[in-house]
């Protein structure tokens, strides 16, 4: 067993699990690394037009990459089979560069040699490099210092076994204004030794989980602002074994926002407004769950959001004001605590999930089709909708034909052909 404590046996047993256990997502034992929304149609649109064997390879808890960033440099940490980075560079386009850091050598190769024909694709030859290395040492990794203006990380700052030097290597290579937007698994509990210590657990990133609370200090003390939170969701564990060792413990996948700049805690009065400009985000942007600005419409923020908004790489999309007195305006918005979000992402969990036996939720390799549940916890009888799954079968990396149960799902094919007949397999369905 691997102990957090012992940063080479952890290295070794995530290497393990990556590189050889895991074929495809589909080994998975829980959704943790499969979890969250579907990402905005612009991304999808990407991943569609990305080497399947990119996609086949790619493990998430979420969609960490913001929109609005061409010309930006971005950089990856535990970059994988380089899913997110293939993304990234098409927003990027050929003015920004993106770099993935990864330590597991199957998952580079996989990324490092589909990046030629990804070029073909895109019409240029892209900023798009992966190096080996750990992302708690990225200076030994060639990341310099003010180097990064983004940094994302999708389900991996978890697997290290000293997170505090991974979010301190994080502050030190983005420039003043930059942003850590990632989305990572979460616990609400500390966790005991027994689950912190699982080979497989780790690798399904739940024994790696840190309690938010000692997270969120943590991220202030290395000098972020406040943590701002962008979506919450309930992890299931589907495996009964693994359950039984987690105990009570529930598990989020959270996506987090930290940006480096001040940290004001000034009472003055400020004013922001979205001017637009990103694309896909036309009418308005949401900054965190408690902060979505119309555009063109005036709203009091705090000081701390003014620093965001103002000093950022958002900058550039917002016009902030201090003012005297926000007179007409709704009170600056209250921050929500995290643990409000969690206990209402698991709240709503439980009253859609129905049997934890039937429709699994598990996020295809692509990122572009989960399967839906009806209120029954079983599949639905309908096609999927068609800006993923049009009427005719999509190609095996999107939506690979899927097996029915027949105790739950409806005995016909989907017209979309996510959904295989009847099999006499009571085990899987949909």
């Amino acid at each position: 067993m691997a102990s957090l404590g012992d940063s080479n046996a952890v290295y070794s047993s995530v290497k393990d699990y990556y590189g050889k256990v895991l074929e495809s997502s589909k080994d998975l034992k829980t959704s943790a690394c499969t979890a969250g929304a579907a990402p905005h149609a612009i991304v999808r649109k990407i991943i569609k037009t990305i080497p399947s064997a990119v996609n086949d390879k790619f493990y998430g808890c979420g969609n960490p990459i913001p929109l609005g960033i061409e010309g930006k440099d971005v950089l990856d940490l535990g970059s994988g089979s380089g899913r997110d980075c293939y993304v990234a560079a098409a927003l990027v386009g050929p003015q920004g560069s993106v770099t993935g850091v990864d330590m597991t050598d199957e998952q580079l190769q996989t990324a490092r040699e589909n990046i030629d024909a990804f070029g073909t694709t895109l019409g240029y030859t892209p900023k798009l490099k992966f190096v080996t290395g750990y992302i708690e040492e990225l200076k030994a990794a060639g990341i310099s210092d003010s180097s990064a203006d983004i940094c994302i990380s999708n389900c991996v700052i978890n697997l290290s076994p000293n997170k505090k030097l991974v979010l301190q290597g994080v502050f030190d290579a983005l420039r003043s204004g930059g942003e850590l937007y990632f989305s990572d698994v979460y616990a609400d509990q500390q966790l005991p030794s027994s689950v912190r210590t699982h080979d497989v657990l780790l690798g399904e990133c739940i024994g790696g989980a840190l309690f938010t609370q000692e997270f969120e200090q943590m991220a202030v003390n290395i000098g972020f602002a406040r943590p701002r939170v962008l979506s919450v969701g309930h992890i299931a564990i589907n495996d009964a074994e693994l359950q039984g060792l987690v105990g009570g413990a529930k598990f989020y996948s959270i996506l987090y926002r930290l940006f480096k700049v001040p940290q004001e805690q000034a009472l003055d009065s400020f004013v922001a407004e979205y001017k637009g400009g990103i694309e896909g985000h036309e009418d308005e942007y949401m900054l965190d769950v408690d902060h979505v600005f119309g555009r063109g419409k005036r709203v009091q923020v705090d000081a701390n959001t003014a620093a965001v908004l103002s000093s950022a790489w958002l900058a550039g999309f917002f016009k902030v004001d201090k003012v005297e007195a926000a007179d007409g305006l709704e009170p600056a918005a209250s921050t929500t605590a995290t643990e409000v979000l969690m206990e209402q992402a698991y709240n709503s969990s439980s009253s859609n999930s129905g049997s934890s036996s039937c429709c699994a939720p598990k996020e295809e390799a692509s990122g572009c089709c989960p399967p839906k549940k009806e209120s029954s916890g079983c599949c639905p009888p309908k096609k999927e909708s068609t800006d993923c799954c049009p009427p005719k079968k999509e190609s095996t990396d999107c939506c690979p034909p899927k097996k029915e149960s027949t105790d739950c799902c409806p005995p016909k094919k989907e017209s979309s052909g996510c959904c295989s007949s009847k099999t006499s397999n009571p085990s899987t369905c949909c």
